[in-house]
């Protein structure tokens, strides 16, 4: 291999640790964004919130199902279309309805969230209200101010004697 060969292979393989180098520090930019981070947290709080949707319906709903239907297994539901062939359409309405009871739950849950932070809203613009009102009312008098009127009663009562 001869010098300029040598040459362009040492600089080729310099720019590929400068674009690694590049690539990483870009990666670690993206990494810690606040978003990338709200998002991680966002994830793992909704992984949570699924288990327990999932048990409210299995768990609650299923069983107030099976109170008022009786033991009917909507899933066993199907029309047989010849032999080894069916319609499983049963496991389909079970989707169907654990959809609409998830996005029930998901739809009071987040009316219910949003109630309450609108009522802390309002207690605390009341608060920032009355603490306004109470600071027109109690005028506090600087350091300054209390010193002179200090000074002031003083000379006050060297004049009268």
């Amino acid at each position: 291999m001869d010098e300029e060969s040598k040459r362009k292979k040492e600089e080729k393989k310099k720019r590929r640790k400068e674009k690694r180098k590049e690539t990483r520090a870009e990666f670690k930019k993206f990494i810690f964004r606040g978003n990338i981070v709200d998002l991680a947290v966002a994830v793992a709080v909704g992984s949570a919130f699924t288990a327990i949707v999932n048990s409210f319906v299995k768990d609650i709903i299923g069983g107030l199902m099976g109170f008022f239907i009786g033991d009917m297994n909507l899933e066993d539901l199907e029309v047989k279309l010849g032999e080894g062939a069916s319609i499983r359409y049963g496991a389909f309405l079970q989707s169907i309805i654990y959809f609409l009871i998830v996005a029930t739950t998901m739809f009071i849950v987040i009316r219910i969230i949003a109630r309450v932070k609108a009522m802390l809203e309002k207690l605390e613009k009341k608060e920032v209200e009355e603490v306004k009102e109470v600071k027109k009312e109690v005028k506090v008098d600087s350091d300054e101010v209390v010193l002179l009127r200090e000074i002031r009663d003083l000379l006050k009562d060297n004049k009268s004697e």
